[in-house]
């Protein structure tokens, strides 16, 4: 399956599973990634072969057959008639006719009969400005699809490597001179350089997961998985009472199999914050000693903090001084009249280069273009 292919099977999928869900059918993140690969097998312009592959693969309990054939029959109508699935890659807007009888006849009949519910659903608007404290576990699964489309980079820095180029460089390369001048009897009709290259800087997320901060980071954890595993150089870990590096349990592809063994590293999920002993340990540890040198340290965090304020200052400090950039993600910094007041925040704000938002998936992608910048 080619690339644009798999593109719109992947958009035919999600937007089916999304009218389902709206129908109130329970259609799970692995299903729609089957039905997705189950799209890879067939063509999706073959109705009854699209019809098939998912029923085969969204439908659970044979009681929701009735309304899945409604569904998918009104859905593919609304696909002819708009073209194909790249022309609205953000919406689906569909009428659904629901009655309680069963239906008769082939798959996919629409009963013309019953009540006519309006279903409009964009997966990007919706779910793009939408508190995570009000997500729903399905809408938490689906996000992780849309954090995977963001870019984080960050800027690159000047590496100690040096590397050939074919134009100016900053230094002679010697032994590619003499090499290539073998060839001329000894005789050096070029003058090889080389300069250095660069590299991308080490990013690295400092999660709390302390109580206070449960709604959001279910949400912020899929957030470090989509960053580790669209980059390199990335250093994960969470913190409550005590800190645990996830990186490693995080590098997994598989997005709910990452976060299950991440979540299960975490002896302390949901319970205290003990900001500046967490940062001591990490600065000690690691971050001090070269992790955190020239790199770009995302710390997320409400700022609540049951330790002695005057640690996590600091900490913060040391941390300062050998940062690229310090960011700090509040995810109650859009609340309404918010003042930086917790006592933690407090402390460690004078030592932060940026302080954001995190409480939303737009709120995401400006963290993301801040970790960009150069």
């Amino acid at each position: 399956m080619t690339l644009t292919q798999r593109s719109s099977a992947e958009h035919m999928a999600v937007s089916f599973a999304r009218v389902l869900r709206g129908a109130g059918l329970s259609v799970p993140l692995d299903s729609v990634l089957t039905f997705i690969s189950a799209l890879g097998l067939t063509s999706i312009t073959d109705r009854d072969a699209v019809y098939w592959a998912a029923r085969a693969t969204l439908i659970r309990r044979p009681e929701d057959q009735p309304l899945f054939d409604r569904a998918f029959a009104v859905f593919w109508e609304q696909r002819a008639a708009t073209g194909s699935p790249e022309d609205d890659t953000s919406t689906t807007s569909v009428t659904l006719l629901v009655d309680d009888e069963d239906i008769d006849g082939e798959p996919g009949a629409l009963d013309k009969d019953g009540e006519s519910i309006h279903l409009r659903f964009s997966a990007v608007e919706t779910l793009r400005d939408k508190d995570f404290s009000a997500y729903t576990p399905d809408e938490l699964a689906e996000s992780t699809h849309l954090m995977n489309r963001l870019r984080v980079t960050g800027p690159r820095r000047s590496s100690l490597r040096l590397v050939a180029t074919p134009r100016r460089g900053t230094r002679h390369d010697m032994r590619a001179t003499v090499r290539e001048a073998l060839a001329t009897s000894g005789e050096p009709l070029h003058l090889r350089r080389r300069r250095r290259s660069d590299r991308q800087r080490r990013l690295v997320v400092l999660l709390d997961i302390s109580g206070s901060m449960e709604p959001y980071s279910r949400a912020m954890l899929r957030f470090m998985h989509a960053a580790l595993v669209g980059r390199q150089r990335v250093e994960a870990f969470a913190f409550g009472t005590r800190l645990t590096r996830l990186t490693k349990d995080l590098a997994e592809r598989d997005p709910d199999r990452a976060l299950t063994r991440a979540s299960s590293q975490v002896p302390d999920w949901s319970g205290g914050t003990r900001l500046g002993e967490s940062l001591r340990t990490f600065n000690d540890t690691w971050g001090v000693r070269g992790m955190a040198r020239g790199s770009i340290v995302v710390i997320v965090s409400d700022g609540w903090d049951r330790g002695d304020p005057s640690v996590l200052a600091e900490q913060m400090s040391r941390l300062s001084r050998v940062a690229f950039r310090t960011i700090w993600v509040n995810p109650l910094k859009v609340t309404p009249g918010y003042a930086p007041l917790a006592r933690g925040m407090a402390a460690a704000l004078p030592y932060v280069d940026e302080f954001v938002e995190g409480h939303s998936l737009a709120a995401l992608e400006r963290l993301a273009d801040v970790i960009s910048a150069d």
